[in-house]
């Protein structure tokens, strides 16, 4: 049934969804686009997909939302795949859009045509994981230093509490026995 027929049948009912296209195609996802008709009261749009040829269906739906894209995941790669849009409104969908296929690239394929310099979204996951488990050890080391730091001032406190105790007591046992001709210590003997 076409647009204009169904129109016949629901004369408030929202148009379908228009060039809808894929984009970012991958072995295992891609991201469909799609534009809407000027003026159409959107709050929503549901996204069929399915595999060519096979019975099962994913159904994605988003509500208060104004984007004109859905990312499609967990694809096979060398797979063919249908994919249909429609627009939601409070009192019901518009109809499908018109039939999108595409056919998602093997995996040989994908590895070859990335660039040396292309980041995926899936390494740049990967590197914040390695910055947050490096930024935790070091903060793990750094705690640990400055217990290192302060049981030794601790330590150190003790030892200068004490030392000075006993080098007064050497100090003052040595002056008692010395003289200045004799700094080692003894008594002063004239001759006579």
């Amino acid at each position: 049934m076409s647009q204009l027929d169904s129109s016949l049948f629901f004369p408030d009912s929202l148009a379908a969804p228009v060039n809808v296209s894929i984009r970012d195609l991958k072995g295992s996802s891609a991201v469909v686009t799609w534009d809407i008709p000027d003026g159409e009261p959107v709050i929503g749009f549901a996204i069929t997909q399915q595999k060519k040829d096979v019975r099962m269906l994913r159904f994605i739906q988003e509500v208060n939302t104004t984007t004109r894209s859905c990312a499609l995941w967990d694809l096979e790669a060398d797979t063919d795949y249908i994919v249909h849009v429609q627009s939601i409104s409070i009192s019901r969908p518009s109809p499908l859009s018109e039939p999108l296929q595409f056919k998602t690239p093997k995996e040989a394929e994908t590895q070859a045509s990335k660039s040396k310099d292309e980041v995926t979204m899936e390494e740049v996951g990967q590197n914040a994981q390695l910055r947050a488990a490096e930024l935790i050890i070091i903060v793990v080391v750094l705690i640990m230093w400055a217990g290192v730091i302060a049981l030794f001032c601790r330590q150190y406190d003790i030892i200068k509490d004490n030392e000075p105790n006993n080098n007064k007591d050497k100090a003052k046992n040595s002056s008692e026995c010395s003289t200045p001709e004799h700094p080692s210590g003894g008594l002063l003997r004239s001759k006579v």
